[in-house]
């Protein structure tokens, strides 16, 4: 028998966050997907950046840092993971307060064109229990969460 503490939750009650149940989506997907890219030998990170970079637009390390959704401390360590491998390289003068774009090697573009059809192949809707058009749709709601601030004041108190 559970002890009475004013509103504690129920099963169901959990099953209403919309926030929590998309925490959980988001590890089992991180899951299929980190040992989808493991067999490459890169995160998911990795591939993030690869993948921004292949896309042609220019980015500087903070910049990718904003598209991939870590800290820009963080991104140090995978940008020179991932020039050490030979996959990026530096374009720029660099130094401090100078502007140095980050690109994609021919060997980081050869390793995102085998990477690329199977990402491809485990986002089909059908795998992830969805119907072409739940599949459009949950992207676009996830999208819009993206360009939603959830940290913003008042969001949540």
């Amino acid at each position: 028998m559970r002890a009475d503490h004013g509103s504690l939750p129920e099963m169901d009650d959990l099953d209403e966050l919309v926030t929590w149940t998309l925490v959980r989506a988001g590890h089992h997907a991180e899951r299929m997907l980190t040992a989808l890219f493991a067999e490459h030998g890169l995160t998911p990170i990795q591939f993030g950046v690869l993948a921004y970079l292949a896309t042609g637009r220019t980015f500087t390390q903070s910049e990718l840092a904003r598209a991939v959704l870590v800290r820009p401390q963080s991104m140090g360590e995978v940008i020179t993971i991932l020039i050490d491998r030979g996959l990026l390289e530096r374009a720029g003068p660099g130094g401090r307060g100078r502007r140095t774009s980050i690109r994609l090697t021919d060997d980081g573009a050869t390793l995102l064109m085998r990477v690329w059809p199977t990402t491809q192949r485990a986002n089909d809707p059908d795998r992830l229990g969805l119907t072409p058009e739940e599949g459009l749709a949950l992207n676009d709601v996830l999208h819009r969460m993206l360009r939603t601030d959830l940290t913003a004041p008042g969001s949540v108190s």
